[in-house]
């Protein structure tokens, strides 16, 4: 049984969509050794994560499925689901310039911008509300500020939040500097976050900008996450240090978040290449 994916990424964090709005089979032959399989840099096709387009219900235009690359499922992408998208549109979906997606974190809008060509442009998508609620992000905790986490002699200190999944957004001198990928796989397991977490290491960077590197949950570092945009930008406001309007800046590139009652983010989406796979031993 082959597969066709579509690589896509948003400012570098890259996604493999899988198509399965005409087919309920591939969802049967899902596993997370497949997944992990697939976004396998070395071995597979290589991505951030996995990403399926189904049809959608009770009113949503589809639905995202997402798995981290380690093949462990998660609840929303900011990025991803505008790579997902980008291949709804390709499928008729969304022309009206409106996509309702339902996601594991709820139902998302995205707002779809074409361009003369016809081809879509721009996605902002509006992410719900980012929670500082102990029992939404979920946290341990009596609350979700002013938390403190030492590794190896370094003492992070930073303040949770949920934007449909949990994050761990700490301040940093130097973000480039940051021992991410040595420190954020511990931060990751930290006992009071029971889902695990995603780890922010963030710096103020002028007005009304951030500077941000990521951990993401079952990935590792990548070069952009939207839902830790979101949740730096938040907690970035809340501590006085930007305004509603944000432009993040990781490494692959800019997000901007704007923040309200719920939090819009926009971004670029680029197209990599098709791929059709055939893996060697489905079943394995």
């Amino acid at each position: 049984m082959g597969i066709r994916l579509a690589k896509l990424h948003a400012t570098g964090n890259d996604f493999l969509v899988w198509n399965a709005l005409r087919s309920n089979e591939a969802s049967d032959a899902l596993v997370a050794g497949l997944v992990s399989f697939l976004c396998d840099r070395h071995r597979g096709v290589g991505a951030d994560g996995l990403i399926m387009l189904k049809p959608g219900r009770d009113g949503a235009d589809c639905e995202m499925v997402l798995y981290n690359a380690d093949g462990g499922s998660a609840e929303m992408s900011g990025n991803g689901i505008r790579c997902l998208a980008w291949v709804a549109v390709g499928e008729g979906l969304g022309r009206d310039g409106v996509l309702e997606v339902e996601t594991g974190a709820g139902r998302r809008s995205l707002e779809l911008t074409f361009a003369k060509s016809g081809e879509l442009a721009a996605v902002t998508v509006d992410m719900g509300p980012v929670t500082f609620e102990p029992s939404e992000i979920p946290l341990d905790a009596p609350k979700a500020f002013d938390l403190e986490a030492t590794f190896h002699g370094t003492t992070y200190r930073g303040d949770a939040a949920g934007v449909g999944n949990p994050h761990f957004v700490v301040l940093v001198d130097d973000v480039a500097g940051a021992r991410v990928a040595q420190h954020g796989r511990h931060l990751e397991v930290d006992e009071r976050f029971p889902n695990r977490t995603n780890v922010e290491f963030i710096a103020a960077a002028g007005a009304d900008a951030i500077q941000m590197r990521v951990w993401e949950r079952g990935v590792g570092e990548t070069l952009s996450c939207g839902t830790g945009a979101c949740a730096a930008a938040a907690v970035a406001h809340r501590r006085g240090l930007v305004g509603e309007h944000v432009v993040v800046h990781v490494p692959g590139g800019d997000l901007t978040v704007d923040l309200g009652e719920t939090v819009r983010l926009g971004g670029p989406v680029e197209f990599v290449f098709d791929a059709d796979v055939v893996p060697h031993d489905w079943e394995a």
